[in-house]
């Protein structure tokens, strides 16, 4: 007999599998001895009260030996001699692109500017320690995209795009833990994914698909209508009349590329604000109402949101236990992001905490016309710069000297690793924005009381919440609303928001690229 049941049960009691085993016995009215497995089919934390509590969806295998579900690779094929489809980025969107399209019996061959994962670690260490940035490879660019070494959350309210538990057990098959299969907001951590993106880079490989790294592409070659290939910096030609652009939300110099070639795009509001960092240890008494978190419960994340003045102020990639990055892309820039590890263990907890912004708001660079959230962008990542001693040291303020616009006579330790220096935030952020943070955070503070305090650091900006820019597609055929065999693709198009529903949104290009070949044959 296999039944499922859901149960509420403090953390040790979810810890523990013979205690578990015996509450689901319980509830069930079955003999202890008859249950041979209680699998966990998904788990989350029920910390609205004082005594927080574990909310589990389980399957009970009673009278009968336990068969877990195994989690294989779909059936790949060779591909080398297929017709080739070209994939511009190496993000989610585009390596989950290249694996459909070999499922489906087409050859990717993905162009990337950046380096392999392993590759890039000396280049994050160039930037984290010598405040060097390095175009092409970043925490932004190269092998797997931003979320390699930004965290590699998995959480996604896009569950209406598609298939999100094939996303989860594809990342599975390719080693990540099976609790992303349960977790109700699953994580890998920055120290997990590296390898699971070269198993997956392994397996393009094997079934003969094509990988170019260090390979920036400065032209798309048109015939017309019509893509006919693109251009690299070296000078290469790679010629196909599919492109699947899969570039990120910073890629502005694909963007600006479009734009000199009269491919419409669009501009497209965003999120931007600043990254907080507390004590680990202050959120967890916040959200679980003690004085020290249990040793079964994990480290608390929140998700706050208010409204001021009619604009939505909001917490963006919250980073248990986790560490603040420089995610500048070019140089004379700052840009903060957080990261976790798998186990969420530093002392400190970080989000960005953002203002939404609007189409009006760009009304001083209306003269860039779709690039103008780019050139606001822009603003206020060089004049954090400029502010931060021209270095990748970002401007910072105590939390309440925030609020009262206090220049900080000193600040405290932070995990963000090229350093901070004190400044006004006012006189770098715009002032709206400024403002709306400071009536925000007197609202957070009555929601998570102890929030708003001079312990926790405000690091400017975060500027990198999602893509400037949107560019048009038709929403049957996936493809550009005028140039035919372009496929603008995943969180740089302005079609996904996270890991998830970028891979959904590439698996969906691909899937119309061999659906629109088969029509036209």
């Amino acid at each position: 007999m296999i039944k499922e049941c859901t149960l509420r049960v403090l953390p040790e009691v979810a810890a523990n599998a013979e205690e578990l085993t015996s509450v689901t016995a319980k509830k069930l009215g079955l003999g202890r001895n008859e249950i041979t497995n209680v699998e966990i089919l998904r788990r989350s934390v029920d910390a609205r009260q004082k005594q927080a509590y574990i909310n589990l969806k389980v399957r009970v295998w009673a009278g009968e030996p336990f068969r877990e579900e195994a989690i294989t690779l779909p059936d790949y094929k060779y591909v080398e001699n297929q017709e080739e489809v070209l994939i511009v980025g190496m993000g989610p969107a585009g390596l989950f692109a290249a694996l459909r399209l070999i499922e489906l019996g087409m050859k990717p061959v993905i162009l990337e500017r950046g380096k392999d994962v392993k590759r890039r670690i000396k280049d994050l260490k160039g930037i984290n320690v010598n405040h060097i940035v390095n175009e092409d490879s970043n925490y932004c660019f190269g092998e797997g995209g931003a979320g390699t070494y930004s965290d590699g959350k998995l959480y996604t309210r896009s569950k209406k795009r598609g298939d999100t538990d094939r996303i989860l057990k594809l990342l599975v098959g390719f080693g990540a833990v099976r609790d992303i299969l349960v977790d109700a907001h699953p994580h890998i951590g920055t120290n997990k994914l590296p390898p699971i993106i070269a198993a997956m880079r392994q397996c393009i490989l094997d079934h003969g698909g094509a990988i170019h790294f260090d390979t920036r592409v400065t032209d798309i070659l048109l015939e017309g209508d019509k893509i006919k290939g693109v251009r690299t910096q070296k000078g290469e030609l790679f010629s196909s009349d599919h492109l699947i652009l899969a570039t990120g939300h910073s890629a502005r110099d694909i963007f600006e590329l479009l734009h000199r070639k009269e491919i419409e795009i669009e501009c497209k509001p965003l999120a931007i604000g600043v990254r907080v960092e507390h004590t680990q240890a202050l959120i967890d008494s916040i959200q679980y109402k003690c004085e020290t978190r249990g040793e079964y419960l994990p480290p608390s994340p929140y998700s706050i949101s208010k409204q001021v003045n009619g604009r939505g102020v909001y917490s963006f990639c919250m980073c248990p236990g986790g560490v603040i990055a420089p995610c500048a892309t070019s140089p004379g820039e700052i840009v903060t992001n957080g990261w976790s590890s798998s186990r969420r263990a530093r002392s400190t907890a970080n989000s960005g905490i953002v203002v939404e912004l609007r189409m009006e708001d760009f009304a001083p660079y209306a003269d860039q016309g779709p690039l103008a959230a780019i050139a606001f962008q822009k603003s206020i990542e060089k004049r954090a710069w400029e502010f931060g001693g021209r270095t990748q040291t970002a401007p910072a303020q105590r939390l309440m000297d925030f609020v009262s616009d206090t220049l900080s006579t000193d600040l405290p330790d932070t995990s963000y690793a090229p350093g901070i220096r004190p400044v006004r935030l006012s006189e770098v952020l715009p002032a709206f924005i400024n403002e709306a943070l400071v009536h925000g955070f007197k609202k957070f503070d009555q929601s998570m009381r102890g929030y708003l305090t001079n312990e926790a650091v405000v690091h400017a900006p975060e500027s990198r919440t999602s893509s400037p820019v949107r560019i048009p597609r038709d929403p049957k055929t996936f493809q550009h609303v005028r140039i035919r065999g372009l496929y603008p693709c995943g969180e740089g198009a302005g079609y996904a928001g996270g890991i998830v529903s970028a891979a959904m949104d590439g698996e969906k290009c691909a899937e119309a690229v061999v659906g629109g070949m088969v029509r036209s044959k």
